[in-house]
């Protein structure tokens, strides 16, 4: 190898040094507050079910009658795709990977609700029941990836009884063998960001009396009220709360008619996607962006029940807010009945199947630097990781597809999902 060029400069090494002294404070900033997505599962939704209701056979029950709705009124992949507008190339594999995730995972997320959607009598006894089904669930290898509870609010009328539940059921947990590793917690009704350092310290107090490693319990944050998202002084709010959970908050959560109620939007044209919402959930995701906190829309309150011709009527109304999120990058839902667990995972599927090749190619290319019809960069490579990764996660994709058609690995595609700032950085240069 020939002796390298020398290249004439005009100044100091002093001089970048200086610089990047100057900046050692932004750095270290721009690594705490946003240090990326934690590359770890998002669930593609989430099941509420009030606690008096939640029983041992909960997730099951919903299973097996989503499958009976699918089977009365969409028995075949034909009647699924006329139902839904399903390409005849993508219909078959959908309603066959739907099926065999009502059968196998038919909730991935499930929150225990003790707030809006309870009406137990006595709340200290549905705490503690939940606690012990979810530790026996979790033991027994039938609970969902992801279970916890909503308690009720931070606000004067409630808050002991939300202190008090969540006492409880924490307790429960950790006397029937500890924290599961898929256990969530979601705070409702947040106006201000001092509700969510309460919350915080009410955390910091249980880890401390259990002797558990701080910062072990995270929790979402459910975005209902205006305040919420716009503050007094017209900063967002939402960029506070998450700053006040001190690295806590693990999500947002869009709550679709309390937002639209306290907006004074009227009760037939309260939706996830009245402009209202959109407002709202663009803010959420850009105050989110990089922090680690994932996103989550709301839900239809349009129940998937009586005619088939009704059912069907809802299933699609259901089918194209999933997929209108999803291409709107809000990954997470809330489902609010077992017959839109079909139109969620049918959504869900043939969003990333209907992608999967092109984002395939195109993310080989990119990791085997050859040329194509389109030039990506780091941050595209990394979207279209995390697409591929999604879709396994969720059952869309296999495994062994993805890696013949881009010869990646699952590491190799966690690699590119979640590269060091430093990395992604020095690598667009």
């Amino acid at each position: 190898m020939g002796q390298q060029e020398k290249v004439a400069t005009s100044l100091a090494g002093a001089v970048s040094e200086g610089i990047s002294a100057s900046l050692v404070s932004v750095d270290e900033e721009l690594a705490r507050r946003y240090p990326g997505d934690p590359g770890t599962r998002q669930p593609v939704h989430t099941v509420y079910v009030p606690g008096d209701a939640f029983d041992a056979g909960t997730i099951r029950s919903w299973g097996d009658q989503a499958l009976a709705m699918l089977d009365e009124h969409a028995p075949d992949a034909a009647s699924l795709a006329a139902v839904l507008g399903l390409s005849e190339e993508l219909a078959d594999d959908v309603h066959a990977r739907v099926r065999a995730k009502l059968e196998r995972e038919p909730i991935e997320d499930l929150r225990v609700d003790f707030e809006d959607g309870y009406g137990g009598k006595d709340e200290d006894s549905d705490a503690a029941r939940a606690a012990r089904l979810i530790s026996e669930a979790y033991a027994q290898g039938t609970a969902a990836p992801y279970m916890g509870i909503r308690m009720k609010c931070m606000e004067a009328a409630v808050r002991d009884r939300g202190i008090r539940t969540t006492d409880i059921f924490l307790t429960g947990l950790m006397e029937a063998g500890g924290l599961p590793d898929g256990l969530v917690l979601t705070l409702p009704k947040v106006t201000y960001a001092e509700q969510v350092s309460a919350f915080v310290r009410l955390l910091e107090a249980f880890e401390k009396a259990h002797g558990l490693d701080a910062g072990r319990l995270g929790f979402e944050i459910q975005i209902e009220t205006s305040q919420a998202i716009l503050a007094p002084d017209g900063t967002a709010t939402v960029a506070r709360m998450i700053d006040a959970a001190e690295g806590r908050a693990t999500g947002l959560h869009y709550g679709t008619f309390d937002y639209s109620a306290c907006l004074g939007v009227s009760a037939a044209y309260q939706a996830s996607d009245h402009p209202a919402a959109d407002h709202a959930k663009a803010i959420m995701q850009v105050a989110a962006a990089g922090t680690g906190v994932r996103v989550s829309d709301g839900s239809t309150n349009v129940l998937p029940v009586g005619t088939t011709e009704k059912v069907h009527d809802a299933w699609r109304l259901h089918y194209g807010l999933t997929r209108r999120a999803l291409a709107r990058a809000y990954y997470q839902g809330w489902d609010m009945h077992p017959g839109h667990l079909p139109t969620r995972y049918a959504a869900v599927f043939a969003f990333y199947r209907e992608g999967f090749e092109q984002a395939a190619a195109r993310l080989a290319a990119y990791a085997n630097h050859a040329g194509g019809d389109v030039m990506d960069e780091p941050a595209t490579a990394k979207a279209l990781s995390s697409y591929l990764l999604r879709g396994i996660d969720c059952g869309a994709l296999d495994t062994d597809e993805v890696a013949r058609l881009t010869g990646l690995t699952r590491a190799d595609l966690d690699g590119f999902a979640a590269p060091r700032r430093g990395d992604l950085t020095a690598t667009a240069q």
